[in-house]
């Protein structure tokens, strides 16, 4: 035989296990998560900050997300490698991460692929061919990464504004490409904010 409930039974119940959910699911859980990831990842968990430790500076962004480096005046600072386009907000905005979202026959898309490429050739004298990743902007418009190739496009750009020899800066470009993922997906590249780091530090 079935029995009721009075109705404050029955609240005092649902009160009881609301309780031990939000403590469970709430409390405990998360800060398993946070425990968990701070003693085995902390530097994913604090977010893959970047510092320079020639300098003793403060994190100077992520590895994983990628930024412009422009002069005074808000055009790319002919002496750092500059990184691939971004669609995302006014350029690698991490809450505007998108991309254009054009297809590849839009004449908004072949247009900035137009001048992009104008305007790499323009910036790197003596690169005759524009490495696809100069030209568009990846998915996420946050990709932190270029290829070898964009890369090797910029080394005499970069170069003679610091008036370095360009072979030590093809030498640095090797040594801070990282191969592919599990050693067969995707294609050798290079992290901007790393390599334009290590490149500062040549200067010292």
């Amino acid at each position: 035989m079935s029995t009721t409930r009075s109705w404050p039974r029955t609240l005092w119940v649902a009160t009881r296990s609301m309780l031990l959910l939000t403590l469970v699911l709430g409390v405990l859980f998360p800060a398993t998560i946070l425990g968990v990831g701070q003693l085995a990842f902390p530097a994913q968990a604090n977010g893959s900050m970047v510092h320079d430790p020639a300098h003793g500076q403060g994190a100077l962004g992520s590895s994983l997300i990628g930024q412009g480096f422009n002069d005074a005046a808000g055009n790319p600072d002919p002496a750092f490698f500059q990184p691939r386009p971004s669609a995302a907000g006014d350029g690698y905005d991490g809450a505007a991460s998108s991309g254009s979202n054009h297809g590849p026959e839009n004449a908004v898309l072949i247009e900035a692929i137009a001048a992009r490429k104008a305007a790499y050739l323009a910036q790197n004298p003596g690169t005759e061919v524009a490495a696809p990743d100069a030209l568009t902007a990846s998915a996420s418009g946050l990709d932190p990464h270029i290829s070898i190739q964009n890369a090797l496009g910029q080394v005499a750009r970069v170069s003679a504004a610091r008036s370095m020899d360009p072979e030590r800066v093809s030498v640095l470009v090797a040594e801070e490409a990282t191969g592919r993922d599990l050693g067969f997906l995707g294609e050798r590249r290079v992290n901007v904010l790393e390599l334009n780091i290590a490149l500062a530090g040549l200067d010292n």
